[in-house]
């Protein structure tokens, strides 16, 4: 089973085929130790590390390529990818980028976005970057801000922490939950204050000036909460992730599941694609595998579910155990805004027409509190209130664009899922005239907008295609359509059943429903199941690094 070959189709389109030797539709023959359903970054994580330690380890994908938001698509000679648009935190200096070296061998390896990884541009003209460093940020705003040092000093010093704080709410989510009254106080109790605020209160007690205020909060896009109702918690930890700088994975962003699964599969592991778990089988309160859609059961010691917190208690438990108090705590909790994003393929120098590896976020407002892009009521559609672009062909070094310059482009905005709910019941692809129209006039309005703002781009046009939620719930299955899973609000944080040890022995959840949002998030929450399975074994290895 060391060759396979899979077919994906992550949106409207046509297939691809990508070529693996570490995943295919088959499982090998044998008992496993450890099951983990869903191959995102937070699952491979901890299938990873797991395999590291020992065990044999099966990763269960119910889509025909593996990887979550970290896999990407090609249409027409053009790549992109669902969901990597910039990380922070993976050079040596971090325990996370020394952790995610080991668990690839150093095979994967990242390019820095420059020395501004963020660009910043609002209706009046103003427009700042985000440098890669924390001196030259702190410079940043004050150059735009003189009168305001105070205020962003000690903007500054809170982020810093509230960072270091949220350490110890991890490590006390990943004990054993009849020790939570103990190490959540103990452990957790420092950041208490911060995740309990919301991040427009703090804000909001350092300075009056509204421009301020949404400059200090203007990543919020990379959380998917507005500050009037995220923890400021995960502000705290956006801005200290990217302190030095945003990176992207060499050789693209599938380059992350093709090496961290190549672990697994070295270590005698594998990953099963196109393998839709139905439900988790438990016998006298205690995992013991899984049934496949198909009937199939596969048995392990454990079980992890990375599919997400919410998805697993509603979908894949026993009926049962949906009905418990905790199982109802999590299935209450909302999740952050769905997203659409529009793809597009270009011919011709787009660095000359302003686009560069740097992303860029056009704001149509000073308001941070307006999230998503009202598309419902009649008449022309209004402009959204913020557009993220990034060109992901610029950010990779060993992209090659060919004679023709072939560049890619993705535009994404926040939209209500309420706004597609309707078609939640029609099939991929056959959704009916009434949607084909809907998404083609959301398509050439997010065009009209995006070219207003880089109209040199125009003429290099060759390609589009826009992506829903129906497509993210498709293909990923979040609840509501949401790229982040539960939004980050100081409920979230509160919740004492977000734990990567479940109440059921042998369940065990991961990703970034059990840490924080993000592709570092996912991971720390994959890091976390493993830590919960193999105690003593997860902080050697942690040690070591």
């Amino acid at each position: 089973m060391r060759c396979a070959e899979t077919r994906s189709r992550l949106h409207e389109g046509n297939s691809i085929e990508v070529k693996s030797a570490y995943w295919n539709k088959r499982s090998p023959e044998g008992d496993w130790d450890t099951i983990v359903i869903g191959s995102g970054i937070g699952g491979m994580t901890a299938a990873a590390l797991l395999s590291e330690l020992g065990h044999r380890v099966l990763v269960l994908e119910q889509h025909y390529v593996p990887g979550g938001f970290t896999h990407v698509f090609k249409r027409k000679g053009w790549t992109w990818d669902v969901g990597v648009h910039a990380v922070g935190e993976v050079t040596e200096h971090s325990m996370t980028g020394r952790l995610l070296a080991r668990l690839t061998r150093g095979r994967l390896q990242w390019a820095s976005l420059g020395p501004v990884y963020d660009q910043f541009h609002y209706p009046d003209g103003f427009t700042i970057g985000f440098p890669d460093s924390p001196g030259q940020f702190r410079e940043a705003l004050v150059e735009a801000f003189p009168e305001e040092v105070e205020a962003i000093d000690r903007y500054l010093a809170l982020v810093r922490e509230t960072a270091a704080a949220m350490r110890g709410y991890y490590l006390s989510r990943a004990l054993p939950s009849w020790l939570a009254r103990l190490t959540d106080r103990w452990l957790a109790g420092p950041a208490q204050p911060f995740f309990e605020q919301r991040t427009a209160e703090i804000v909001a007690g350092l300075t009056d000036n509204p421009q301020l205020r949404n400059l200090f909060t203007a990543q919020w896009g990379y959380y998917g909460s507005v500050p009037s109702r995220s923890s400021f918690a995960i502000q705290a930890l956006v801005v200290k992730h990217f302190l030095h700088g945003g990176y992207y994975p060499i050789g693209g962003s599938q380059a992350i599941a093709s090496e961290l699964l190549r672990t697994v599969a070295e270590n005698g592991g594998w990953t099963r694609i196109q393998a839709d778990v139905d439900e988790i089988l438990v016998e006298k309160n205690r995992a013991q595998g899984v049934r496949l859609a198909t009937g199939e059961v596969l048995r392990a010691s454990q079980v992890i579910s990375a599919a997400g917190l919410p998805s697993t208690v509603r979908k894949l438990l026993p009926q049962d155990l949906k009905e418990t108090d905790w199982a109802r705590s999590v299935s209450e909790l909302a999740p952050a805004s769905a997203h659409v994003c529009l793809y597009l393929g270009f011919e011709g120098d787009i660095r000359s027409a302003g686009c560069g590896a740097a992303n860029q976020w056009f704001c149509s407002t000073w308001s941070s509190e307006e999230d998503v892009w009202p598309v419902d009521g009649p008449g022309p559609l209004p402009d959204a209130p913020i557009l993220y672009c990034s060109f992901p062909s610029l950010k990779d070094p060993e992209y090659d664009p060919g004679p023709r310059q072939r560049h890619t482009a993705e535009v994404v905005t926040f939209v209500s899922w309420s706004t597609f709910e309707r078609w939640t019941d029609s099939r991929w692809m056959r959704r009916g005239e009434e949607y084909n129209a809907f998404k083609k006039s959301l398509e050439e309005s997010l065009l009209r907008q995006f070219f207003a703002q880089r109209p040199e781009l125009e003429p290099m046009l060759r390609y589009s295609e826009l992506s829903t939620p129906l497509s993210t719930d498709h293909f990923c299955r979040p609840t509501r359509g949401s790229i982040y899973g539960i939004e980050p609000t100081p409920d979230r944080f509160s919740n004492p059943w977000l734990r990567p040890r479940s109440p059921v022995k042998g369940l065990f959840f991961g990703g970034s429903d059990v840490a924080t949002v993000g592709v570092i998030g996912a991971m720390i929450g994959g890091g976390l199941a493993a830590l919960a399975v193999e105690p003593w074994k997860t902080v050697r290895y942690l040690r070591s690094l």
